[in-house]
């Protein structure tokens, strides 16, 4: 039986009876439909998080993790073990959200040049004529993700993979399919950008405040 500390998280001996990832899709392309079962339960919530980060919309990240796990049981016999599970289903996910800003590039672009646009659809929200502004915890979280959003598609990336989901540069190069420097480079020029513009932010919200 699994033994689970005071904040509900696993203990160091509990955690190690659990079968790896690369076991769960070792048994899956056995024939076992439950360790795919474990492995959609494992990566749900930190998947949503790392696409709606990625993308900024909450309906269409649910529709990208649910396509990536589609693509995880169709194409289950493509996965090989010389990479771990996670760095395959992340680079899975993560060429889906970039389809994904692609195509909303060219939407928009075909918009624009028929004149029928909504600005409203592309401006960034206004925080001041946020009703629940009050809420320090929820403007927070509003102002993180806006900052994160308008950050170019290649920072927001791996500032996603690195700061939120807690990847190392290493599996990072790996999902990205680009070199450890850049992804160093990139990481600490979407950090210095976010410092730029949450500073910013911060500070309108304390202008509200008073």
């Amino acid at each position: 039986m699994t033994k689970t500390v005071a904040d509900g998280t696993l203990t160091r001996t509990a955690a190690k009876a659990l079968p790896a990832d690369e076991e769960l899709i070792a048994r899956f392309q056995a024939g076992d439909v439950y360790a795919y079962e474990q492995l959609v339960r494992r990566y749900k919530e930190p998947l949503l998080n790392f696409v709606f980060r990625f993308i900024g919309d909450l309906v269409e990240a649910e529709d990208i993790v649910q396509d990536t796990f589609y693509r995880v049981y169709k194409n289950k016999h493509y996965y090989k073990e010389v990479a771990k599970f996670s760095t395959w289903i992340y680079t899975i996910a993560g060429n889906l959200a970039k389809t994904e800003l692609r195509r909303r590039r060219r939407k928009r672009f075909f918009s624009i040049n028929k004149e029928s646009i909504n600005e409203k659809e592309v401006e960034i929200p206004d925080l001041k004529s946020d009703p629940e502004v009050e809420t320090n915890t929820i403007v927070t979280e509003k102002i993180i993700q806006q900052a994160i959003g308008k950050l170019p598609q290649k920072f927001r990336q791996v500032i996603v993979l690195r700061d939120i989901q807690g990847f190392s540069y290493e599996e990072i190069s790996s999902i990205i399919k680009v070199p450890l420097g850049t992804v160093k480079s990139r990481v600490n020029r979407a950090r210095l950008r976010l410092q730029e513009d949450l500073g910013f932010l911060l500070k309108d919200i304390d202008d509200i405040s008073n």
